[in-house]
């Protein structure tokens, strides 16, 4: 699932993509009584949960209202949670399973269960004991979805094994104290679905890793940059969007020849990278890889990586949100190094000519023009006649043009 800029691809509207996640049988008809009438299934509202401890258990209190015209002999509701969240121990008439992440959407785990029992229309049901959920130790912004409907789900391909229940089962109750919810009107009477935020009181750091690269000038040499989740919680961000945003600016004097595919130019020499999903798991994230050429020897040359895009409110460590990039040139006779941070190992570089041929509009491996050279230099024809004006002459070297992988 990889992509080509900061933005995340449109995600493909599957069956098993939107909301219900497979757990909707599409197509499947109300029940409908001979009289024409027919059940309709809508839900009450459900609150966003805020502020649950992980480790801890909390209910999911669901009411139901049959806002048809005839009743509904069977029902079922579904819970399916993300993957911060857990089911505890099921009622036996209810199942379990998980789904893997899969076409742009995380992993979550379902419970179904099953009420073997008559809905009267007009009237507001409820579990006579609530489904408990748990949170787990990396819970931070998670989402729990109910569906009610009078048609059996479906896991769908990818789910895994139901497993049934072991809890003593349990059955609907009406609430007579409860307000009936209205009649929707929509394309799908026989079932209803209803999406909300579980917040957990966690944190998830953020952090980025600085890079070095090693060459000589005219050599292309690697670049890795890191970006981590190092937790403990994971982070789901809304809608499709990456999960932050990584900006990179290469040293001066270097030029990019081929930038990562979900890196962007947005100016000279400097990148702004994506991720590959809305969501990134504890202990997880991306590297981002450059092919970086070395044009010339800029003394003091500085590289960053910064964290950048949505705000982080759960990220309370800062200090892990910037890093250098460090570029070492080699080269006959010393070398010198130039990056935030670091001590040169010389003044300016040994005796090593090369040329200066104007490459700020050359087009890079990936069509991008992405020349990031800066910082005057003399030009060949100068350094020749400057060298012969002080009598000591000069030896011109050609640029090494090998590649390094």
């Amino acid at each position: 699932m990889l992509q080509s800029s900061p933005r995340l691809r449109p995600r493909r509207q599957t069956a098993s993509a939107v909301g219900a996640v497979a757990l909707i049988a599409l197509g499947a008809a109300p029940a409908v009584a001979d009289d024409g009438s027919s059940a309709a299934m809508t839900l009450g509202k459900i609150a966003p949960i805020d502020g649950v401890k992980p480790g801890s258990t909390f209910d999911a209190p669901v009411t139901f209202t049959n806002t048809g015209t005839a009743a509904a002999n069977k029902v079922w509701l579904s819970y399916t949670v993300t993957r911060g969240l857990s089911h505890t121990e099921l009622p036996s008439n209810c199942i379990g399973y998980e789904i893997p992440s899969f076409d742009e959407a995380p992993s979550k785990s379902v419970a179904v269960c099953k009420f073997d029992q008559t809905v009267k229309p007009g009237t507001v049901y409820a579990a006579e004991k609530a489904l408990t959920l748990k949170a787990l130790g990396h819970a931070l912004y998670d989402r729990l979805r109910v569906t009610v409907e009078t048609s059996e789900p479906s896991p769908g391909d990818n789910a895994s094994e139901p497993v049934r229940g072991t809890g003593p089962a349990v059955k609907l109750v009406e609430q007579p104290g409860a307000t009936p919810a209205g009649p929707r009107d929509d394309p799908h009477p026989d079932w209803d679905a209803a999406d909300m935020k579980v917040t957990a009181d966690n944190t998830a750091d953020f952090e980025v890793a600085g890079a070095r690269a090693k060459g000589a000038v005219g050599d292309t040499v690697p670049l890795s940059v890191k970006f981590t989740d190092a937790g403990p919680g994971w982070v789901l961000r809304d809608g499709d969007v990456s999960v932050t945003k990584v900006r990179i600016k290469m040293p001066a004097g270097t030029t990019v020849t081929k930038a990562h595919g979900f890196c962007d130019k947005v100016a000279t020499g400097t990148y702004e990278c994506g991720t590959s999903e809305s969501w990134v798991d504890e202990g997880k994230g991306e590297t981002y890889t450059f092919n970086l050429r070395i044009d010339k020897a800029v003394p003091g040359a500085k590289g960053s990586v910064a964290l950048a895009g949505e705000s982080r409110p759960f990220d309370k460590n800062t200090a892990n949100d910037t890093a250098s990039i460090t570029l070492s040139l080699t080269g006959s006779g010393g070398s010198t190094t130039a990056g935030p941070g670091s001590t040169s190992g010389s003044a300016t570089p040994t005796s090593t000519a090369h040329d200066t041929t104007d490459r700020s509009n050359s087009p890079t491996a990936d069509g991008d023009l992405a020349s990031t050279g800066s910082g005057a230099t003399l030009s060949i024809a100068g350094a020749a006649a400057a060298a012969v004006a002080a009598g000591t002459g000069a030896v011109l070297v050609a640029r090494r043009r090998a590649t390094r992988r």
